[in-house]
């Protein structure tokens, strides 16, 4: 649950930055996530950046909702955020926020109405592409899911299963399809284009490339996303082996 998350790591840290990435608009209504929003730079200024989603069709319809015209739900919902009532202390600062977004319409929205947009699962090339659409003043935040793993065949098979599900979002797969992939890189739970092209593998100093490519593209921040061959085990190993090669760039 992300704004819960977000409210208990920054209660266990004192300087970090959280960001939610996604709160998923159709979970909460405008009010409370507004106010969510708000309590939590009340409580951490300067520390909470709000980042909300669409989400996708599937996921969405699985809740009871019913997910239809993303690009006007997030408008609307934008609109109710902006007219709902605060009643906690005066604020220094509004939250921060932020929009996912996968195509250039929601891009454009997040230059209009948020301080930028997060983007998820997509290579350097996506990341220029974002940019060009936001312009060079909002924040872009870029997710990069890297596998510390030197043998082709062991990091591309943890990179599959990661994309799976991926592969089953419309949404993504248009987004993928932008970024030049086709179907033929759709098959199989994906071609090893592909699989490579969204999920960096390699050593440090390899994933750190790609970390630069994206920045190098137009991404303000780069969010990495350690995968491991199990799921839920904690990357403890991948965040160590990687932080002396990230804090070199």
């Amino acid at each position: 649950e992300a704004l819960t998350s977000a409210g208990l790591l920054l209660a266990a840290t004192q300087q970090m930055m959280i960001a939610s990435g996604i709160a998923n608009i159709w979970a909460r209504d405008p009010v409370a996530m507004a106010a969510a929003g708000r309590t939590l730079v009340e409580a951490y200024p300067g520390r909470f950046v709000l980042g909300m989603g669409v989400s996708h069709g599937p996921i969405v319809d699985a809740r009871g909702h019913r997910y239809e015209r993303p690009l006007e739900k997030m408008r609307g919902y934008l609109d109710a955020m902006d007219a709902a009532p605060w009643q906690g202390p005066p604020l220094v600062e509004e939250p921060a926020r932020v929009l996912a977004a996968l195509g250039p319409r929601m891009l454009e929205l997040a230059a209009e109405r948020a301080a930028g947009a997060l983007l998820y699962n997509n290579p350097p090339e996506a990341t220029a592409a974002a940019r060009s659409t936001l312009g060079p003043g909002p924040l872009l935040g870029v997710e990069q899911a890297v596998v510390v793993e030197d043998d082709p065949e062991a990091a591309r098979r943890v990179g599959r299963e990661f994309i799976a599900f991926y592969l089953t979002l419309p949404n993504y797969v248009r987004a993928w399809e932008r970024a030049g992939f086709g179907p033929e890189d759709h098959a199989d739970g994906g071609s090893d284009r592909m699989v490579d092209a969204v999920v960096a593998w390699g050593s440090p100093e390899a994933i750190a490339e790609r970390v630069r490519a994206h920045l190098d593209a137009g991404a303000d921040h780069v969010c990495l996303q350690v995968l491991e061959s199990d799921p839920n085990a904690l990357p403890l190993a991948g965040w160590r082996a990687l932080a002396p090669a990230l804090l070199e760039h």
